[in-house]
């Protein structure tokens, strides 16, 4: 394995895993000791799942500006993406900011068309499967919706006040429609094969 900056920035996803899951517990565990206020709490979780999400693109263009892509790489990339949106569905599960269908329609869908990626590249037909365009929307209203529950807290404006539950809320189930309507895409696309096999 070959260690060069875009490869050690999807590592850096990785590790803040544990932080981003541990922060959100940091009041209950140590409430006597220094506890921070929810706000403060949800702020901190923000930033972390911020800076996961810009390194998600930052690797992948710096890969492929600078060169440097492999098969590690490319392997670990989603692996790290998938880990950390699963961790902050889980956790916001667990704190009653989103609900479970939405979640396993969310993780599911994941784990189903990384198999199906996989499966398709055994028999040489990865590219029948590659990112739509359909997938980039999911991703980015699921990256905005991910962000708003993790704030939480309203944000006053002056003008008005942006309710950030709510429009997180419906996003997040916006992003589980898309998931199914991408799923259903990749699925297609990859109909042939299935049917040949």
């Amino acid at each position: 394995m070959k260690l060069n900056i875009p490869t050690l920035l999807t590592w850096l996803r990785i590790l803040l895993i544990p932080i981003f899951v541990g922060a959100f517990y940091w009041p209950e565990n140590l409430h006597k000791l220094s506890a921070m206020p929810s706000h403060e709490v949800n702020v901190f979780i923000t930033i972390i799942f911020a800076i996961a999400a810009i390194t998600d693109w930052l690797d992948g263009y710096l890969a492929r500006r600078w060169n440097q892509t492999s098969s590690f790489g490319a392997f670990l990339d989603p692996v790290a993406d998938k880990l950390m949106v699963a961790a902050a569905l889980i956790v916001l599960i667990e704190f009653g900011r989103v609900g479970a269908i939405v979640s396993l329609i969310i993780i599911g869908r994941e784990i189903a068309i990384s198999a199906l990626r996989e499966w398709m590249a055994g028999v040489g037909e990865r590219s029948s499967v590659g990112v739509a365009m359909i997938g980039k929307v999911k991703t980015a209203v699921q990256m905005i919706a991910i962000l708003l529950l993790l704030y939480w807290d309203d944000i006053d404006f002056g003008a008005g006040i942006f309710k950030t539950k709510e429009v997180g809320q419906a996003l997040i189930v916006t992003a589980a429609v898309l998931t199914l309507v991408s799923m259903a895409y990749y699925i297609k696309a990859a109909l042939p094969q299935i049917r040949g096999k």
